[in-house]
């Protein structure tokens, strides 16, 4: 499975990937069906599939895994009421989807952490990918899900001007953190 956080330029990872083999990346349509239709058509194209945040996704993605193709999900993302649990991120609770542990662990598969590091003076890009361990001497879920986290700040603390902070990740989070400032991630 991939984990591919909001950072660098996550829709190059599973492109480029996908010029060697198949990849379902699960993705949350847009509002606008105008512009998911755009969006759905460029990106799944080739051996790229996309997969929309639902059931019928989900059912997407059980079938790539049956034929022993890669996956992706965007963890760092609000999955709404039913998809998610409150989970520690940057020391504040943020509801956390829970399928990519779930999968993990079901299935007994390697999670990869994968990003696109954007290079400077627009050279391109460099692709990563980085074995994580999300159920390591068991667990629970919430453990799990707070790995998963903890994996995603630890990457943002090494280049935190690549990650999309305008991306609402704490837009389900209680009320008492309604006025919620970036993370201080730099020691000054």
């Amino acid at each position: 499975i991939l984990l591919v956080p909001h950072i660098g330029c996550w829709e190059l990872t599973g492109r480029v990937l996908a010029n060697t083999r198949k990849v379902t990346f699960m993705y949350k349509p847009l509002t606008s069906n105008k512009q998911n239709d755009y969006l759905f058509k460029r990106r799944n194209k080739g051996n790229l599939t996309m997969a929309s945040a639902d059931k019928s996704g989900i059912l997407k993605i059980q079938r790539a895994l049956k034929n022993s193709e890669l996956i992706g999900m965007l963890p760092d993302q609000d999955p709404g009421e039913e998809g998610g649990i409150m989970s520690p991120f940057f020391n504040k609770e943020a509801n956390t989807m829970i399928l990519l542990a779930k999968i993990a662990n079901k299935n007994d598969l390697q999670v990869l952490m994968c990003w696109a590091k954007r290079l400077p003076k627009g050279r391109g890009y460099e692709l990563n990918l980085e074995p994580i361990v999300l159920n390591e001497n068991g667990g629970t879920l919430e453990e799990h899900v707070a790995s998963m986290n903890q994996c995603i700040e630890d990457l943002i603390r090494k280049m935190p001007e690549q990650y999309m902070w305008s991306y609402k990740r704490f837009k389900s989070t209680p009320v008492s953190y309604t006025h919620l400032t970036l993370p201080t991630i730099y020691s000054v």
